[in-house]
């Protein structure tokens, strides 16, 4: 039997926006405009809307708007994701973030994209390829993460990079294309900017806190 082009899609196959899949979009695009028209003071009601629109996510999810996609619900995102002003995610594909990431502002997730050749690309198929990212992540302002990316649990992205390639965990990326800078050690433990060190006031809460916690940061000694 022949597929529709949302089975197509959702297998990672080429696939062409018929009515059906637009269908599909509309719901996403009512729920983007309804966030990103909310009072941005009303952290609850901001909140709300999110959870209506993402496929997973729960009470400590929180997204800035301005924020866009095309289906939210191919959107899954862990504990405690915080993500900054002006993202948008193509989400054609499915998009999985893990625990504790953080997006800066104007932070792009595309899954979409369309064939090179420019006689294929005309005839209006295009593509999904998901992308994951894991625990701990922190993804710097304007990045840009393209089609099928794996971004590894406890990496950091550089401001304005444009990541084409997996990235592992336990790294610095930056550039364009991204690439691995160096690995993230224990002397980064208490440090926080430009090698400045955190404050024994500030070092003390923090300290406090990672006891507290239910899932602390352990450094593998493989690293």
């Amino acid at each position: 039997m022949k597929m529709s082009n949302i089975e197509r899609r959702d297998k990672e196959l080429v696939y062409i926006s018929d009515d059906e899949v637009f269908e599909q979009q509309k719901i996403a695009r009512k729920l983007t405009q309804e966030l990103n028209t909310a009072d941005r003071s009303d952290f609850d009601g901001v909140k709300e809307i999110v959870q209506k629109l993402l496929g997973k996510s729960d009470d400590t999810t929180f997204i800035n708007p301005p924020f866009y996609c095309d289906y939210g619900t191919h959107i899954e995102v862990g504990r405690n994701f915080f993500c900054n002003y002006n993202c948008t995610m193509l989400d054609v594909g499915m998009i999985r973030i893990g625990d504790n990431v953080q997006m800066a502002p104007n932070v792009a997730i595309y899954t979409a994209g369309h064939p090179v050749h420019p006689a294929t690309r005309n005839s209006a198929y295009e593509y999904g390829i998901d992308v994951t990212i894991g625990n701990n992540v922190w993804i710097g302002g304007n990045v840009v993460i393209c089609p099928g990316v794996t971004i590894g649990d406890n990496a950091v992205i550089g401001a304005g990079s444009v990541v084409l390639r997996d990235i592992p965990a336990w790294t610095i990326a930056a550039g364009n294309p991204c690439k691995v800078i160096r690995k993230i050690t224990e002397d980064d433990r208490r440090k926080f900017y430009a090698g400045r060190d955190i404050d024994d006031e500030a070092w003390e809460h923090i300290q406090q806190i990672e006891a507290q916690s239910d899932d602390p940061v352990k450094f593998p000694s493989a690293v």
